[in-house]
């Protein structure tokens, strides 16, 4: 019976890198490893997939496959069976199953942390932006014993139990035999350190918990959701290595008269009657002051009206938005005899006509499209 195409087996493309191999390999093993997998012929499988991935992750190996097939000098691939001294990459395999992610080296430099802080903002405050000081809580190093987590004129010893590599050998018996895993040594948490006279300010952590207070820039623009990253302002790197980000989370009140779509302001102004149907030039408040707005005769409710650039300045710094005025007549009420006596007149002289529905309609339309809606 002909073998499968190793570049089938695995899923990949002749192209295919060697990291990408590597993936492909450890995801049927994890599928068809003997020990997990309850699937049919899955140690086949499994067999199948060590044996593609042994030649396709040799350069030699795959060259040969590559050149001649199966039926080439290469022909003796996969031969070896488990028993042999060459896993072919079968220790990522053993961590996965085995707990073998303990091999890192816990004293290597590590990043620390991100911290994440709501700022709740004015609507106008997020217009324009602002400067501000926060205050978070956050692990700095500990004064008193600078980290070490020893009492001042101490010093952490070297741990007996794994002599400072912060890791302890365990053997466990597999299917391939008798196999020695790392795992972190439970003595010194995989420190690698045994603290005898620990610090009493930090209680030989290294670390104590301070409110540390940060200077924050607020760009214009900035919408509610978005968030700010302050580099560096996060817990304090492990064993030397770099700090983590803050992220500043912004959360923006909503306004009592204007609403905000992106970049885009929208607002509702009232028309009396007169103004209305006779048209007049008001004033309109924007976040940029007040400016005049021309009415035409014959404005009807939901007519909606551009001033370009009085929106929201985009936070990336892509100019300003404009902000939509939505006309609104209103109603009269408490009218005097004099008011009801010139309205009677005008109502008999045929200024009784309804409002144009689709007109209206037309206008709450454009008021919905400007909104996305």
């Amino acid at each position: 019976m002909s073998k499968r195409d190793y570049y089938d087996i695995l899923g990949v493309d002749k192209g295919a890198s060697k990291d990408e191999i590597k993936k492909a390999y450890r995801k049927l093993a994890r599928k068809y490893h003997p020990d997990v997998s309850e699937e049919e012929n899955a140690s086949d499988k499994f067999k199948e997939a060590k044996e593609a991935y042994e030649v396709l992750s040799d350069d030699q190996k795959r060259a040969q496959y590559d050149q001649f097939g199966h039926d080439g000098p290469q022909s003796q691939f996969g031969g070896g069976g488990f028993g042999g001294q060459d896993f072919g990459g079968f220790g990522d395999i053993f961590d996965m199953f085995f707990g073998g992610g303990g091999r890192r080296d816990p004293n290597a430099p590590r990043q620390g942390n991100d911290l994440q802080y709501t700022m709740v903002l004015e609507f106008e405050e997020a217009i324009f932006g602002k400067e501000t000081d926060i205050h978070i809580p956050r692990e700095e190093t500990c004064e008193t014993c600078s980290g070490s987590g020893a009492k001042p004129g101490t010093q952490p010893e070297t741990c007996q139990h794994c002599q400072g590599s912060g890791q302890l050998n365990v053997e466990q018996n597999t299917p391939f035999g008798r196999v020695v895993n790392k795992r972190v040594c439970h003595h010194c948490n995989g420190t690698g350190k045994d603290i005898k006279d620990k610090c009493t300010t930090c209680q030989g952590n290294g670390k104590v918990k301070k409110q540390k207070k940060i200077h924050i820039s607020i760009p214009a623009g900035i919408d509610d959701g978005q968030q700010i990253r302050v580099a560096g302002q996060g817990e304090p790197g492990i064993n030397g290595g770099p700090s983590g980000d803050l992220y500043v989370v912004v959360q923006v009140k909503q306004h009592e008269f204007y609403q905000r779509d992106g970049d885009h302001i929208f607002c509702e102004m009232p028309l009396t009657y007169t103004q209305a149907a006779l048209g007049d030039e008001i004033e309109v408040p924007t976040v940029h002051g007040k400016v005049k707005l021309k009415i035409p005769a014959g404005t009807q409710t939901g007519k909606t009206f551009r001033l370009k650039s009085k929106g929201a300045p985009n936070v990336r710094g892509y100019g300003h938005g404009d902000q939509h005025v939505r006309m609104r007549v209103i109603t009269p009420t408490n009218l005097s005899e004099r008011q009801k006596e010139l309205l009677r007149e005008f109502n008999d002289l045929g200024g009784n006509e309804p409002l144009d529905e689709h007109e209206d309609s037309f206008f709450s339309r454009v008021k919905r499209a400007f909104k996305g809606e």
